[in-house]
């Protein structure tokens, strides 16, 4: 069996190795990287110098994945492969594409007689060897062309994975668990502040961490992932407070305005990350200077010191 993988980073590099391992024939293709690392060219990945290159080199029908950034550069690759490939070849998004952005390709694609298939995949750099969680949308037809690929992904033939329906779908799913991580990850953030706080108790964050994840209901991985970095350092001193955010929190927010069904957790955790980036610094200072006009109050300067003045 042959898939084509276009995007070799750390998610669809390792997706490559992963289905090599299986078995399964790859061709690869990333723009950015001349030739194959020494690891690839081992595992019997294949690889291609251009889109229209690695078209040429699978036969037809042709599966095809894209593990690109969401937006501009995946649209590109979509437009440019709606002029490469021939009906009855599939092609699937498994990046975090917005599924409005899914569903909108998946027509257009249709019209040429090319299946698309959208893939929300979770697992990070350990799914090449734990395996994918993946939720993918599309077709009956496509998806039956594609299980061999998801099931080679899956932490398990049986398990992991699910055709969750029509395009569209999948990334939708993504979406929304992308925005429960964001809501989980904010209260374990959130938790541990609030006993690092607690200095008079001198409490072992690592080794509460590590008690947690045994029988606890708040057990996960993503507190294992907590528990192994405390363990390495509990103070963080040398972590800049920046938490990034990307576009699945954004959209999961935008969808609950859209259906008006409160999301209030997950909602939060977002504007907490926006407030990181320093993009509330503004209204604080002036929050800051409205208190010393009405009231007095004194304000801090953010010069040398920073001690408050009147």
């Amino acid at each position: 069996m042959q898939l084509g993988m276009i995007g070799l980073g750390k998610m669809g590099g390792n997706m490559a190795r992963r289905l090599c391992r299986a078995g399964i024939e790859v061709v690869g293709h990333d723009r950015s990287a001349a030739e194959l690392e020494p690891r690839d060219a081992d595992s019997g990945l294949v690889a291609a110098d251009s889109l229209q290159t690695l078209v040429d080199t699978l036969d037809a029908p042709r599966l095809v994945w894209l593990m690109l950034p969401a937006g501009e550069i995946t649209e590109a690759a979509v437009q440019d492969l709606c002029k490469l490939l021939q009906a009855g070849d599939v092609l699937i998004d498994g990046a975090n594409s917005f599924y409005k952005d899914s569903m909108r390709r998946g027509e257009m694609l249709a019209e040429a007689g090319i299946h698309f298939v959208d893939a929300g995949v979770s697992g990070g750099v350990w799914g090449l060897d734990n395996g994918y969680a993946m939720m993918v949308g599309g077709s009956e037809e496509a998806f039956a062309s594609l299980q061999p690929i998801i099931e080679a992904l899956a932490p398990a033939t049986d398990r992991g994975w699910i055709h969750t329906g029509p395009v569209g779908s999948g990334h939708f799913v993504k979406m929304i668990h992308n925005g429960i991580e964001y809501g989980m990850m904010q209260a374990y953030a959130e938790g541990f502040a609030l006993l690092k706080g607690r200095e008079d108790f001198d409490l072992d964050l690592a080794a509460i961490a590590e008690s947690w994840r045994h029988g606890s209901v708040v057990r996960s991985w993503l507190l294992d992932l907590t528990a192994d970095v405390l363990d390495g350092d509990q103070q963080l001193d040398d972590v800049e407070p920046f938490v990034a955010d990307s576009g699945e929190g954004r959209w999961t927010a935008l969808e609950s305005i859209e259906q008006g069904i409160p999301t209030p957790v997950m909602s939060l955790a977002l504007m907490t990350r926006f407030a990181s980036q320093g993009k509330q610094d503004y209204s604080d200072k002036l929050l800051a200077m409205m208190r010393n006009q009405f009231g007095g109050h004194a304000v801090r300067s953010s010069g040398p010191g920073g001690a408050g003045k009147d």
